[in-house]
Formats: C-alpha cells, structure tokens, sequence
C-alpha cells in the first residue's frame, strides 16, 4: 500500500504533473464524449481530417498574431464545409474526398510552418505538449473542452436521433442541418481543446478509441457514454503517471493505453458472446452471418432510444 501511495504522490507533487493530469483529464472526457457519436455515425474519417486541416489555420493565427484556438476553429470548419460541398457536388465518394482535402491542407500547414519565424516546436504541434502547458491554456483549453462537452451531454438525444436516422429526425421537428453544423462545430472545438495537450496527430485516436471501446462493451447509449468516459478517464490518469515513472512521452503513452483497453474490450466482448453461445448450446462459432447479426442487434438497442426520443417529441408537437 505505500508503494502504491508513493508510485501516485510522487509525480503528484510536481506542479507540472498536476496540471497535465487536470488538463488531459478534460481534454480526455471532451473527447470520449464525442467519440460515441463518430462511432456511431461513421465518422471516424472526418475527425481525422479535421485534426489535420487545423495546422493552416495555426500557421494563420500566428501571422495575424490572433489566438491560435481561433485559427485552428476555423480551418476545421473550412475542412468540413469543404469536405460537404465536394461531397455533394461531385462523384467521388466521401472517403477519397476527405482523404484530398485533410492531406491538401495539412501539407498545404506544413509548407506554411517551415516558412515563419516561430519558437512553437512542429513536434509540439503534431503531437502536444501537455507537460508544458501554461495556466493560460489550461484555462482556454478547459473553457472549449468544458462547454463542448455540456452541450453534447445537454443535446445527446437530438444528436443521436439524427446519428441514426436524419429522416426521421427531420420528420419530427427536429432541425436537422443546425443539428449537422452543430455536430462539426463541436468536432472541431473538441480538437481545437485538445490541441495543446496531445497535439494533431494523436488526438484522433482519443476521438476514435474511447467510443469503439463504449460500443463492444455496452447496449445502450448511455452506457456507451459510461464506459467511454470511464476508459478515458483511466487512460489519462495511468498515462499519466506511469510517463513521470517511465520517463516517456505522456500523449503517447496514453494512446498506447486506450489501444491495449480497445484490445482487452475486444477480447471481453468475444468471451460474453461465446459464453452466451455455450449456454443456448451453441459449441461452433458463429459464422460471419451471425456476427452480423449481433452487431446490428446491438445497433438496434440504440436505436430503439433514438426512437423513444421521437416518439416523445412526435407527441410534444402535437400538442
């Protein structure tokens, strides 16, 4: 037990450590929240472009001398706004649409970064600085990560209505396009937080993981959010102290955490089905058909709350 106390007091009583628990603490909920919705909407890709698309909008703010949150704000909306009107306006799939605008305007940062005078280091920018963070990002940080996390908590049922079935949400009452703008701006806002903390490159596996991880593990959407928190809360505390031990990179020792807590879910989640199927007497495994089917059956408990939720406002707008 005093080892125990030692192995967290230690890193602990530095300022530094404090912070950075603090700061990837948030940063980490803010993105573990947002997960469950790319999850479940597909959208893994378009985080990835987004976190991408920030650096020229860095490399902006720092010649405009404006803060570099507001910069990186809006070269992500540019990259979705982008990534939506070539979508709709051409026959390239959404993929290779993404694919063209994420790595045109992260190269397009790239080339901008070598050619001003800046004491930011690239590393810091492409995966976080969290153990230098200043009071002054940690308040920034915290503010975005806070708020975009209130609101997605405050508007989960419209958002996972419209995840699933913007038809239905459309049919209902719902405002379907604000609810799309909204879900962008908020992805955006979400990296625009993390930023600082685990940098471009790494905050797309926190936007992926936490969420895959709710989704092989729960049935409900509520859960899915339990569990997600619950990882990435776990992930940061743990990368986070064992990098003080260690004597590595904290961003991506948390990364490599979700990544094995992904592997464990994995395996968990496949050890249920199996003891499931053990007890109705079923010794094969099940072919790809039957795993199919268990997805979506996992699929529908969700959309069965989604359901609920338009049912409730179907009869909210007839009255």
């Amino acid at each position: 037990m005093d080892a125990l106390i030692s192995l967290l007091a230690e890193p602990l009583g530095h300022e530094f450590m404090r912070r950075a628990l603090l700061m990837t603490l948030l940063v980490g909920v803010a993105c573990a929240v947002f997960s469950c919705f790319l999850i479940l909407k597909g959208w893994s890709l378009m985080g990835d472009a987004v976190s991408h698309a920030v650096l020229p909008g860095l490399v902006l703010a720092h010649l405009l001398a404006i803060p570099l949150a507001i910069g990186a704000f809006f070269s992500g909306l540019l990259c979705s706004v982008a990534v939506g009107y070539l979508k709709e306006n051409s026959r390239v799939k959404e993929d290779a649409v993404m694919g063209i605008v994420f790595s045109g305007m992260f190269g397009l940062g790239l080339v901008g970064f070598t050619k001003i005078e800046t004491d930011v280091h690239l590393l810091h920018v492409l995966f976080g600085n969290v153990l230098g963070i200043s009071p002054g990002d940690m308040l920034e940080a915290s503010l975005i990560a806070v708020g975009s996390t209130l609101v997605m908590l405050a508007k989960r049922r419209d958002l996972l209505l419209h995840t699933f079935d913007p038809v239905h949400a459309k049919v209902v009452g719902l405002p379907v396009r604000v609810l799309q703008f909204g879900l962008l701006i908020l992805l955006a806002l979400t990296i625009v937080a993390a930023l600082k903390a685990v940098g471009i490159i790494l905050v797309i596996a926190m936007l992926i993981a936490p969420g895959a991880i709710g989704f092989l593990l729960a049935k409900s959407f509520d859960r899915m959010l339990a569990v997600a928190v619950g990882a990435a809360v776990f992930s940061c505390f743990a990368g986070v102290i064992l990098s003080y031990h260690l004597d590595t990179a904290t961003a991506p020792l948390i990364v490599v955490i979700q990544g094995l807590l992904f592997s464990v879910a994995l395996l968990t989640a496949k050890a249920i089905a199996r003891k499931k199927r053990l007890a109705q007497g079923m010794e094969e495994p099940p072919s790809l058909g039957a795993e199919t089917k268990r997805s979506r059956e996992q699929l529908s408990g969700l959309k069965m709350a989604a359901n609920l939720h338009a049912a409730l406002a179907t009869r909210r707008l007839a009255r």
